[in-house]
């Protein structure tokens, strides 16, 4: 079996995009000073985490077979940050394995998590990037969310942050690679539709234009 490993990444999202829009002009904040003008929108970036096992088509990082061997190394990759699952300081090892589907586990260089992650929560169904506003206001303040996500037979990791920290994943994961494990970097902005971000099941000799298989030679 080969485990097929996704870290997709996107970056220069704007940060507005997180929060509802209002309809109502008359409730819009709005600003006429040249400064904001051209100050640059607060922009943040976010990294899905998937894996696949063939042949026989298992979906969810945590079915690959290295899956804890890539926890210890993204553990260690964020090891500047505190984890807390609720009001529990843990490993995040210990958090991904105790968190549900939806919640929120954060990553902060504070020694305490001062959030409300009940604010953070989504359910099964919705997409964690569509109207959070408490999201975008967690980012700003430089910390990092992390999620479980639903896939076909277990899960996959979402991960939110207001900078690129790419370059903190990139050597660590390469560590992964053998003959049974293939990792490929993937431009999620160029892998918009369900056949591509399965392109593994399909083309998987020749990946979709953004998705870049990563060998013991590539660097960033």
């Amino acid at each position: 079996m080969t485990d097929i490993f996704k870290f997709i990444f996107e970056h220069d999202l704007r940060l507005d995009q997180l929060k509802e829009r209002k309809l109502d002009r008359s409730t819009q904040e709005t600003s006429g000073s040249i400064e904001d003008f051209m100050m640059p929108d607060p922009t943040y970036s976010k990294f899905y985490i998937s894996g696949t096992v063939l042949p026989n088509e298992e979906f969810g990082i945590n079915r690959i077979q290295k899956f804890d061997e890539f926890l210890r190394l993204f553990e260690s990759a964020l090891g500047q940050y505190n984890c807390f699952y609720e009001s529990d300081k843990l490993t995040l090892t210990e958090a991904v394995e105790k968190a549900e589907i939806g919640e929120a586990i954060i990553l902060t260089k504070k020694d305490q998590n001062n959030w409300d992650v009940e604010e953070l929560r989504v359910d099964k169904d919705s997409n964690v990037g569509h109207k959070k506003d408490y999201l975008a206001e967690v980012l700003q303040r430089d910390d990092l969310v992390l999620y479980k996500e639903h896939a076909h037979h277990g899960f996959d990791l979402h991960l939110f942050s207001k900078h690129n920290i790419y370059n903190l994943f990139f050597e660590p994961f390469k560590k992964l690679l053998s003959e049974e494990f293939r990792f490929f970097s993937i431009n999620g902005k160029r892998i918009r539709s369900e056949r591509k971000f399965y392109f593994e099941t399909w083309s998987l000799n020749n990946p979709p234009h953004g998705a870049e298989e990563v060998f013991e030679y590539t660097v960033i």
